[in-house]
């Protein structure tokens, strides 16, 4: 929204010395116009010629494209292409998902990171064979009610596997609709670009249109330094042809990225935190501990892990049990630092609270 002045004056009360005043009104920005079609054909085209060849591109079955959408978030492409591959051998069909251990789906989300998404993916799968009886659903409210599924994993499902007319907004397709249409990757807020996005889709090839965007995105508008003279919407792209000014004054076009800003607007972040100091890394290390465990076998968890003590794996392991990602013993154990003297009882500071003991869900 823009505050705009309207130009109609609102009368104030006789003898006012103010004489008029103009009325305040909030005015909506007008919404950018879709892709245009010879822009949109130009990418599809592309996208025909120079896609990525990912294993699930390949597929048409909805549970196995969500099984495969579930993978991509936060992982690449790639990775999560071998990683759909195996998955799928070991649960073939949504009912042998739904009814395996969730140790064993952890174990086979192995390397993908983020281990929660399969758990959610389980639930999911469980909720579409009791609920759905084992079709999953092809509506968007019902695909976003399902765990771990958001509006553009719900939406590249109806696009990928119902040929629903629909655009499945992540950042890539983000950075690439905004450049595109609005020379910013921010400019338009979600709701704006959502509309623009359902609007550029073609009705007859929307999956294949999906992946178009999302590859164009991923390989060519890249967030610092785009590879604008290799793309194919470049002639209909208002971020690639507009002139930047250049530190020293001059304007200068984007052909490769901006002269003058980071690309995209966004301002640089500074230092981040090493991966080792996170919760996130932490987590990681305590579920591949108890992967490597038999099903049902508990699992002391001691502290230090890296550079988290005690007490931070303690938060760690809540955490995970929150998520279902674990399961923790109940009973508190404690044990020994060392043996007291003779005769000598033990003082308080000779025993600690033992590791707390957890195990993968069964």
């Amino acid at each position: 929204m823009r505050l705009g002045v309207e130009c109609t004056p609102m009368p104030l009360p006789r003898g006012d010395p103010r004489g008029h005043s103009p009325i305040l009104t909030f005015v909506p920005e007008p919404t950018p116009e879709p892709v245009p079609p010879e822009a949109r054909d130009a990418i599809l085209a592309w996208y025909a010629s120079r896609g990525r060849t990912l294993p699930f591109r390949d597929t048409s079955d909805p549970y196995a494209i969500l099984v495969s959408e579930a993978m991509a978030q936060q992982t690449q492409a790639a990775r999560a292409g071998e990683a759909w591959t195996r998955f799928m051998a070991r649960f073939p069909t949504v009912e042998s998902l739904a009814e395996a251990p969730p140790a064993d789906v952890l174990r086979a989300w192995q390397g993908l990171g983020y281990n929660r998404r399969a758990i959610n993916l389980q639930r999911a799968a469980r909720i579409i064979v009791d609920k759905h009886r084992g079709a999953v659903p092809s509506d968007l409210a019902s695909l976003e009610a399902l765990p771990g599924v958001g509006p553009y994993t719900a939406r590249a499902v109806a696009a990928l596997a119902f040929g629903m007319p629909v655009g499945a907004v992540d950042t890539n397709v983000r950075r690439v609709l905004g450049r595109v249409l609005a020379d910013d990757a921010g400019a338009m807020d979600a709701a704006m670009l959502q509309r623009v996005a359902d609007a550029s889709v073609p009705a007859d090839r929307p999956g294949f249109w999906t992946h178009a965007l999302m590859d164009v995105g991923a390989t060519l508008c890249h967030p610092r330094r785009p590879a604008c003279e290799a793309c194919p919407a470049r002639p209909w792209c208002r971020y690639a042809t507009a002139e930047r000014v250049t530190p020293g004054g001059a304007t200068a076009g984007a052909p490769g990225g901006v002269v003058g800003r980071p690309a995209g607007g966004r301002a640089v972040r500074g230092s981040l935190p090493r991966f080792t100091s996170t919760s996130r890394w932490l987590r990681g290390r305590i579920v591949e501990r108890l992967r490597a465990a038999p099903n049902g076998d508990w699992v002391a968890i001691a502290g230090p892990i890296g550079d988290h003590d005690q007490a931070a794996v303690d938060a760690a392991l809540e955490a995970l049990a929150r998520d279902g990602l674990v399961v923790l013993e109940t009973t508190n154990h404690t044990a020994p630092i060392g043996e007291a003297s003779r005769g000598e009882p033990p003082g308080p500071d000779r025993s600690k609270p033992a590791p707390r003991r957890a195990r993968l869900p069964t």
